[in-house]
Order: structure tokens, then sequence, then C-alpha cells
């Protein structure tokens, strides 16, 4: 290391110790950051996988609970049925996110390639779904208008499932 003047001292005789430090200290938080990023990666393409499948289930528990209400093995409750396509409406707007390029296949995903073929006829059908959910939740009034409403709007759901979803 060279002191002020250009002569060769130690670090120890350094009159600025902190500069060795701080570069150091900056290659450390470079690879710190590095595994980060990478780690950073898996972690967010587990997380597109496992927030989509929860929201999934939240969407078939709605689902349920309207198949119930709609059978008469439930007594029809407004809220529930708004809660119901509040619920699909959410999980419309959300879920095209969800698909990044890194998240085509771990976590158990049973979504299909046929996903990333045709992404803008994917994200193009959850608009669908969103809008007829948000319409429908407007509209509905009492068990009648839902009947219909929840009918119309469930139809979205065999769009995708059958055509980007992998049987299993």
């Amino acid at each position: 290391m060279l002191a002020p003047g250009g002569r060769a001292v130690s670090v120890w005789q350094c009159e600025e110790p902190h500069k060795m430090e701080d570069s150091l200290i900056f290659r450390v938080l470079i690879a710190v950051a590095a595994v980060a990023v990478g780690a950073t990666t898996v972690i967010a393409q587990q997380d597109a996988i496992a927030t989509r499948k929860a929201l999934m289930k939240a969407t078939g528990g709605q689902a349920a609970v309207a198949s119930k209400m709609v059978k008469g093995e439930e007594p029809f409750d407004l809220a529930k049925a708004k809660t119901v396509f509040t619920t699909f409406e959410d999980t419309a707007a959300k879920m095209p996110a969800l698909f990044p390029d890194n998240s085509k296949e771990g976590g158990e995903t049973t979504a299909a390639p046929k996903i990333w073929e045709a992404k803008a006829d994917f994200d193009a059908k959850f608009t669908k779904f969103g809008a007829d959910a948000k319409a429908a939740g407007a509209k509905v009034t009492d068990l009648d208008s839902f009947k219909a409403a929840f009918g119309d709007v469930a139809k979205n759901c065999g769009g995708c499932h059958n055509d980007f979803r992998v049987k299993k």
C-alpha cells in the first residue's frame, strides 16, 4: 500500500486503514448480494407457484361455497355470494403475473407449457374471468340472480383448466 507521497508502507502503517477495511467490506457485500440474487430467483419461482396454488385453493373454496348455495345445501347469503365473486375477481387480477418464465417447472405445478406458448390468450381468459366476476357481483340480489350469475362465471374456469392445466 502507498502512503501519501508515494512511499510504500504496510497496512498497519497506513494512515487510512479504513480504506482497506472498506474494500474488504465492499467485496463481502458483493459476494453476499450475488448469493442473494441467486437465492431470490429460486424463491421467486417457488413463491409464484405457491402463490398461484394458494389463490386457486381459495378460489376453489369459494366455488364450493357457491355450489352449496346453488344446490340448496346451504341457505343463500348475499354477503357470501358477493365474497365469491370478489374472490374470483381478485384471483383473476393476480394470476397472470404469477406465471413468469422461471415457474414452468417445480413446486409440483400443473401449469401446462401452453400457458407460455399462448400467454396473451391465457391472460385474456383471466381478464374475461375478472370482468365477468365483477359484473356478476354487481347484479346479484337474491338466490335466483346468484344461480344465473354463478353459472355464467363458472364457465370461465373450464376454459383455463381444460386448455392450460396438465391433468393429473
